[in-house]
């Protein structure tokens, strides 16, 4: 057996995530990773009556709040 085992993890966050975007077939976009996350069906509901309200869809709507929680890091 050669290469990397299977299930392996790069030795950092930072190479965990340059090596998902460098896979074959990656689209160059902005939005290129799909992120599937496990919620009640009430929360659902009060996402999407948020997103809404706002005049957003829930995925332009996730996005901004992901982006202030996790800002891009500043070296």
């Amino acid at each position: 057996m050669s290469g990397k085992p299977f299930a392996a993890r790069p030795p950092g966050a930072e190479a965990w995530v340059q090596e998902e975007a460098d896979r074959p077939g990656a689209r160059p976009s902005p939005f290129t990773a799909r992120l599937t996350i496990d919620v009640t069906p009430a929360c659902r509901g009060r996402i999407k009556i948020a997103a809404f309200a706002r005049g957003q869809t829930v995925a332009d709507m996730l996005r901004e709040l992901l982006g202030r929680e996790f800002p891009e890091a500043r070296v």
